[in-house]
C-alpha cells in the first residue's frame, strides 16, 4: 500500500481523543505492520534520560525479550546516541545488532523527537533483505511528527 494511503489512518489515530497515548501507539503499529508487507514488527521505544536506557512501550508482531535496551547497543541503542535514521538492508552485516528473531533480515530505527529532542524512536523489523527505500524514512520521520504532537 502506497504510504499516502496510510497518513489519513494514522492521523486519525493520533488525533482520536478517546485513547490513552500507549493505545495509540499501538495502534500505529498494527495498522502499518498490517497494511506494510515487509514491515514484519513495528514498535516504539521511549528512552529515559537518566538511566540511559530505551523502554519499549507499543508494538505490533511477535513479543521480544528486547524490552529495555541501552544507549549504543543494537541499532535503537545506537540512533538513540546519534540521532540519526539508521537503515540496516541486512542485519547479518552488522556487528552491533541485537537479535530479535532469527527470521530478521533488515531493520530500520526513525529518531523520535519531541521540541528537538530525541525522545524515542519508531524500530522496524523486517523479514526481507533490504526492503526499506528513503520513501520509508521520509514516511516514518512524517509518522514520528504525527506521534509527537500527541506525547
Amino acid at each position: 500500500m502506497p504510504f499516502n494511503q496510510l497518513k489519513p489512518g494514522v492521523s486519525q489515530i493520533v488525533s482520536d481523543f478517546t485513547l490513552k497515548s500507549n493505545e495509540k501507539l499501538t495502534k500505529v503499529c498494527e495498522l502499518l505492520q498490517d497494511k506494510i508487507p515487509y514491515y514484519d514488527w513495528v514498535g516504539f521505544y521511549f528512552a529515559n534520560e537518566a538511566e540511559r536506557t530505551l523502554h519499549l512501550k507499543a508494538f505490533a508482531g511477535e513479543p521480544t525479550d528486547h524490552t529495555v535496551i541501552p544507549f549504543g547497543k543494537g541499532i535503537c541503542g545506537q540512533v538513540a546516541e546519534s540521532n540519526q535514521n539508521f537503515v540496516v538492508p541486512d542485519v547479518k552485516a552488522q556487528d552491533n545488532y541485537i537479535a530479535c528473531s532469527f527470521t530478521v533480515k533488515a531493520e530500520i530505527v526513525i529518531p523520535l523527537f519531541k521540541d528537538g529532542k530525541n525522545i524515542g524512536q519508531i524500530d522496524i523489523d523486517s523479514n526481507t533483505i533490504d526492503p526499506f527505500t528513503e520513501a520509508d524514512e521520509r514516511f516514518l520521520e512524517w509518522v514520528n511528527k504525527q506521534v509527537s504532537k500527541t506525547l
